[in-house]
């Protein structure tokens, strides 16, 4: 797994259509769930995505949004359209998949019509937490890029109804998010992580694949520079030129954030045993290195993790 692979660790569409069928105008979906990501793609027609604060996103045939929540907002048909809302998550969404999975569609809709796939995900603890902080509320990918394909593929599913169906739009739509991220990443207009471009350079991005593959081992800059084939000092300065701090900086918070989602997801482990996992020996020298890059010790952040769930 490369530093961008990792980030969608975890992140599944289950269930997540909505618009199998077309929409008629005039429409309005209020989508009020709440979920930190929602991938809309437009198959036929258009629409627009309005969030509070900022201004309307047009999404036309074979493009794609990425819409980063929590906050509610709007997906229509024309900015300021007379449709009344559909509160997406309240009336439209089914309650055993936790309001992520929405199926409405009128047929026969005739020209103008609109048919949409909608995928809603739920992310989780601190490695995708990474994701969300590098994008934009609204992340629009315009037709002609690696989500083409993707699109084509969506279409032809949602115009058929076969066993296994939603299986394979599920997958379709982590795909397409992927995809979409990507393009946005790599798009002169985009505003890509430091770590995410250094990617690309030979020796940084060698080194960046080593630490997420083995981010346990007993890591130095000799030893790293090593694998990577040069001398230490241009791994070292390298990397604080593309990614903006040295590499075992860089490992650390790569492994406190690994340590956050252990803390959180495997509650019988001690802090100990997570210690271990990602590299460190003695759960002391470990807690004092959580606490310098989290601002409280391990367990005061399981506890509080453990509370947030809860409540």
């Amino acid at each position: 797994m490369d530093s961008f692979g990792d980030l969608f660790r975890g992140m599944r569409a289950q269930g997540s259509l909505f618009g199998s069928s077309t929409l008629s105008p005039p429409w309005a979906l209020d989508f009020v769930d709440g979920a930190p990501l929602t991938l809309c793609a437009v198959i036929s027609g258009a629409g627009w995505i309005v969030t509070e604060g900022h201004p309307p996103v047009e999404l036309r045939a074979g493009e794609t949004a990425v819409v980063r929540g929590p906050a509610p907002f709007l997906f229509v048909d024309e900015v300021g359209t007379t449709a009344e809302p559909v509160a997406c998550g309240e009336h439209c969404a089914v309650p055993e998949q936790g309001g992520t999975r929405y199926r409405r569609g009128w047929n026969d809709c005739g020209e103008g019509a609109t048919t949409l796939v909608v995928g809603a995900y739920p992310v989780s603890g601190e490695i995708s937490r990474r994701l969300l902080d590098a994008l934009p509320v609204v992340l629009r990918v315009g037709a002609g890029g690696a989500s083409d394909a993707v699109l084509d593929h969506l279409a032809a599913e949602v115009a058929t109804d076969i066993p296994g169906q939603q299986v394979v739009l599920d997958r379709l739509l982590d795909w397409l998010l992927v995809c979409a991220v990507r393009d946005y990443f790599d798009r002169p207009d985009g505003e890509p992580p430091a770590w995410y471009a250094a990617q690309r350079d030979p020796v940084v991005g060698d080194a960046l694949r080593l630490l997420h593959a083995e981010p346990a081992a007993p890591w130095s800059v000799a030893t790293l520079a090593a694998r990577t084939g040069v001398s230490r000092s241009t791994l070292a300065k390298r990397f604080a030129d593309l990614v903006g701090e040295p590499p075992l900086t860089y490992l650390t918070g790569w492994r406190m954030t690994l340590a956050a989602d252990l803390l959180t997801e495997r509650e019988s482990a001690t802090v100990a045993e997570v210690a271990r996992v990602v590299g460190y020996s003695d759960p002391f020298a470990f807690s004092v290195a959580f606490k310098r890059v989290r601002g409280v010790s391990p367990s005061t952040f399981r506890r509080t993790g453990a509370l947030a769930r809860s409540a």
